[in-house]
């Protein structure tokens, strides 16, 4: 056999022109160059990629003559370097639609954001009265879309903006007496005017004593049509009876989202770090005083920013015609409201 293989090799060089015969050795000359590399897997480099796809277009037998890689992988090879070549030659031409502005691009996203229940059309019909003329499929591709599949809904901020007179607060808060003994505050407040309207104190709270504390608080129709709550086990059936009867809607929070009931929660934090920071509890009728004197100066002295700087029951600006300042004192001398007195 190998002598029949000797014999074969030589009437091919004696038949193939020289030319090919020259091709072949160095196509085979480079192999031997790669293999020789001081590596486990001699690496192919760029040049030797160039090399092989150059010669593919040279010589017509190179396949025979390539032993490192399959000869798809070369013609892949020649495909990669025609992609690249093309990119480089295209770099300057500009393909497709041209670019929307940056400006136009956050418009449609503010649009979409602010008004969560406007389409794709309604956000196209805006544009163009401001003067933007942008395809409906453009506006649909740069608008945000909502992860969730949920229909649109209003923020909680519009929510309680648009119902402020028709709302109320419920909550809880607690604090230990200086006997350590754990005391529930119920809280309940209109947000119109920043009013509360019940609070007591109870150390075993229950859904029938929140029944109760409601019917006390929103006597002869005073009911507000709407009522914020947390999703507390204590408010259970005989609260969500109490509710319906005096026709009242459950507005549930989010879980663990306090910023959802904004109001009350505000109301809390006020009366601990103006009140409950200041003084050391005894008990649930000491309690019940500090709260009555506290709320007396929250209702008539205590100015707040969402009242435009005035009180739940609006003091009188009062200019120097009227006499000197004079103070009262309230919550015991923790606080003082200031008047003037002729």
């Amino acid at each position: 056999m190998k002598l029949l293989h000797a014999i074969r090799c030589l009437l091919r060089l004696l038949l193939l022109p020289r030319s090919q015969l020259v091709l072949e050795n160095l196509a085979l000359r480079q192999q031997l160059a790669v293999l020789c590399r001081q590596r486990p897997r001699p690496p192919l480099r760029r040049r030797d990629r160039l090399f092989w796809v150059g010669l593919s277009k040279l010589y017509s037998g190179w396949r025979s003559a390539l032993l490192l890689v399959q000869p798809d992988t070369v013609v892949r090879w020649h495909r990669q370097g025609f992609r690249l070549w093309w990119r480089w030659k295209s770099r300057t031409t500009r393909v497709g639609r041209p670019p929307l502005d940056k400006e136009v691009r956050d418009l449609i996203g503010r649009m979409a954001r602010e008004n969560p229940t406007w389409g794709a059309p309604r956000i196209q019909a805006e544009l163009r009265l401001l003067g933007h003329n942008v395809a409906e499929a453009t506006v649909a591709k740069y608008r945000k879309r909502s992860r969730t599949r949920k229909p649109p809904s209003q923020t909680w901020k519009t929510f309680l903006k648009n119902h402020v007179g028709t709302l109320a607060s419920m909550d809880f808060f607690t604090l230990p007496t200086a006997t350590f003994r754990l005391l529930y505050v119920f809280v309940l407040l209109r947000h119109a005017h920043r009013r509360v309207v019940h609070v007591n104190v109870t150390t075993r709270p229950t859904a029938a004593w929140v029944a109760q504390q409601l019917r006390e608080a929103f006597p002869f129709e005073t009911a507000p049509r709407y009522l914020i709550r947390d999703r507390d086990g204590i408010y259970g059936a005989e609260v969500r009876r109490c509710l319906a009867g005096l026709n009242i809607e459950e507005v549930l929070t989010a879980p663990r989202s306090p910023w959802q009931s904004p109001y009350v929660e505000r109301l809390i934090g006020s009366i601990r770090r103006e009140l409950l920071d200041h003084v050391i509890i005894l008990n649930e009728r000491y309690l019940r005083q500090l709260l009555s004197a506290y709320l007396e100066y929250y209702h008539q002295a205590r100015p707040h920013m969402g009242l435009g700087h005035n009180a739940p029951e609006p003091r009188a600006v009062e200019g120097p015609e009227r006499g000197r300042v004079v103070a009262e004192s309230m919550v015991g001398g923790l606080y003082h409201r200031y008047g003037r007195c002729a």
